[in-house]
Order: C-alpha cells, then sequence, then structure tokens
C-alpha cells in the first residue's frame, strides 16, 4: 500500500515522498522589477525535501501581475534570479515546478505597465479589492482581450515556460484556478466572448488547452502540470455547469500526457475527486486543507497520489521530517504571509532549532 513516504514517478522525475508544497504567493519579490529576493533562495532551499515544491505563481508577462511584490519570469534577471532557487534546491536533492499565474481581471492599474487596465476574456468587472502596500483598492474595471491578443498571450505562456526551463526548473504547472486568466476563459460567468473562445464549454475551454499546448510543446507534457479548482468561488468567479464544464477540460487533457493533474477543493459538497481522478491518467494531486491523517487516507486508499499542502509548509520547513516523526507543527502567523522581509517567510524553526 502506497503512503506519504513511498516514491512516486512524476513524468520524467522519482519523487522521494508523496509531500508535495503547494503554490502560495509570497510577495517578497522586488516590487519594481518582479526580481525574487535572496531570501526567496533560503525559502526554498529549507523546504527542499518535499517531494515536490510548486513555486509561488509567477506572472508570464508584465499584463499578468496581480499582486506587490509577486515574481516575474520574463525577464533576463528574473531567470538569472531563479537560477539561484533552482540551483539550491537541486543542491539539496529536491525537485522543483514554476506556477504560471497570470492575474487576468483581478488586477488593477497601479500594478501593471503605465498603468493599464486589466485584461480580461470579457469587459466584466470582479467584485472586491486588490492588496496593495498603500492598502487595499478596489478591483479595476478590465477591457476584453481581441482574439489576435488572446494568441499573443498563448505566446507568452510558451516564453515563460521556455524561461523556466532555462532558470532551471524540473517543469511548469498552469494555474487554471482562483479566479485568474485561465478560469476566467472557462467560466459561463466571466465569458461573453462569440469567438472560438467563448460560447459552448468546448470554446471555453479552448484558451487552457492552447495553453498548455504551447506549455508542452517547450517542455513536453512530461514536464508541465495544471492546477483546478472547481466551485471554489475565490475572486468573483463562477460558472453555470461546473460538474459538466470540469469534466470536459478534463477529458480534454489526454492528449497531452501532462505529468499531473492538481486539483485543489474547498467548500464544494460534489466530490470532484472521485469525478475526476478516474478521467486522467498521470498522477493525480489532492490539495485542499489536508492534514497528515487525511492525507495518508487518500493515497491509502488510492484517492489520490500525492498529496498537497498549504499552510502547514509554510509554518514547517521541515515537513516531510515532522510528519515521519509525528512531531508537533509550527503554526501559520497570517498576519506575515505577504508582508515584507523575513518574519513569517525564512524564520519558521526546525526541530532542530526549535529543540
Amino acid at each position: 500500500m502506497n503512503t506519504l513516504f513511498t516514491p512516486l514517478e512524476l513524468g520524467q522525475l522519482t519523487l522521494p515522498n508523496r509531500v508535495v508544497m503547494a503554490p502560495m504567493t509570497r510577495s517578497r519579490a522586488d516590487a519594481a522589477s518582479g526580481v525574487p529576493s535572496a531570501a526567496t533562495i533560503t525559502y526554498y532551499e529549507q523546504r527542499a525535501d518535499a517531494g515536490l515544491l510548486i513555486t509561488e505563481g509567477t506572472w508570464p508577462g508584465p499584463m499578468g501581475k496581480g499582486y506587490v511584490r509577486t515574481p516575474g519570469i520574463h525577464s533576463g534577471e528574473q531567470i538569472a534570479a531563479w537560477k539561484k532557487v533552482t540551483d539550491a534546491v537541486h543542491g539539496k536533492g529536491g525537485r522543483i515546478f514554476m506556477q504560471l499565474m497570470h492575474c487576468g481581471r483581478i488586477s488593477h492599474p497601479t500594478l501593471l505597465p503605465d498603468g493599464a487596465a486589466p485584461v480580461a476574456p470579457s469587459a466584466i468587472k470582479a467584485t472586491g479589492t486588490v492588496y496593495t502596500d498603500a492598502g487595499p483598492l478596489e478591483l479595476a474595471q478590465p477591457r476584453a482581450l481581441t482574439t489576435s491578443e488572446v494568441r499573443q498571450v498563448v505566446e507568452e505562456y510558451r516564453v515563460a515556460t521556455r524561461n523556466a526551463l532555462a532558470a532551471g526548473f524540473d517543469g511548469v504547472e498552469l494555474h487554471a484556478a482562483s479566479g485568474y486568466l485561465p478560469e476566467q476563459f472557462l467560466s459561463s460567468s466571466t465569458n461573453e466572448r462569440t469567438d472560438q473562445y467563448g460560447g459552448s464549454v468546448e470554446n471555453r475551454a479552448r484558451f487552457i488547452l492552447d495553453v498548455l499546448a504551447a506549455m508542452v510543446s517547450e517542455a513536453g507534457g512530461e514536464r508541465v502540470g495544471i492546477k483546478i479548482s472547481p466551485e471554489m468561488g475565490f475572486n468573483d468567479i463562477s460558472d453555470a455547469t461546473p460538474q459538466e464544464t470540469y469534466r470536459y477540460l478534463v477529458q480534454q487533457l489526454a492528449p497531452l500526457k501532462l505529468a499531473y493533474l492538481h486539483v485543489a477543493l474547498f467548500n464544494t459538497s460534489f466530490d470532484y475527486h472521485a469525478a475526476l481522478r478516474p478521467l486522467f491518467t498521470g498522477a493525480y494531486l489532492h490539495g485542499g486543507g489536508l492534514a497528515k491523517p487525511g492525507a495518508e487516507a487518500v493515497i491509502g486508499e488510492q484517492r489520490a497520489d500525492a498529496a498537497v499542502f498549504g499552510g502547514l509548509y509554510l509554518a514547517n520547513p521541515d515537513l516531510v521530517q515532522r510528519f515521519r516523526l509525528d512531531a508537533p507543527l509550527n503554526t501559520p502567523d497570517q498576519s506575515t504571509f505577504y508582508s515584507p522581509g523575513p518574519a513569517g517567510y525564512t524564520d519558521y524553526p526546525t526541530l532542530g532549532e526549535a529543540a
């Protein structure tokens, strides 16, 4: 029977365990350039005993930025800084994927080049605010991408994948959840287009599938994953027929031969894990509020191949060791999740340091 500590074949990689660190926005990059800080090297290196690390969401191009002090992967300076991160992780024997995250309409002109309006599938404004160091700002009215601009964004993901590989990443994950641009195309509440990217579920899924095809063309399917979170509702997004939508999307992934499908569920009564796992042939990553007992259950019962941990990994850089020993866990300090500096970032103690 598989356990949290059984090796797993994931694409070209052999993971020594099935404990995966979730992608988590940490807001420690340079605010102006999107270049990861020196502390970012320490942060990921501390957690390198994970079976797989998935980075915080990283914008593929300047218009993809949605939060202050988040990193990019489109400039030479960004690539060089990320290379120091991957070198450190690999030096500790770790494996690391970069998550590519285009926020689309979940942004604000103060975060975008020349004060530009955010872009989206349709000019539908989200309800809510965006965090900045000056305080929360109301989300801005987006403008709809033209069909030719959609193709340019797809190309941006292709180049970002190439850049991530140049920076030494073992692979890339497409963030298609949390109400960001890919999910904005997929969902009926945010997509009112009349071209080939809107209308039917086949058309609304086209953007995600085109982006994945572009990423696979650079990296190969065995080095590409996708994250989805059906009915999460985050960032004011919904779909009229989510079960149909997500079944269709996952069924279309088969020809791409992706390394993994990462499904994070929050506050939904329908068991998408049970519905979607049989439709996907690669590794299935189960996320969403797991603790060790639940993770052991889903892996032992073959409901997933690996378990993804967010807040627990944020606060416990040696989470794998703590799980092995059933040791006490540090408690995440939410007040420092997105603050600048090392507090709540690289200063959580390991077991040895605590002792």
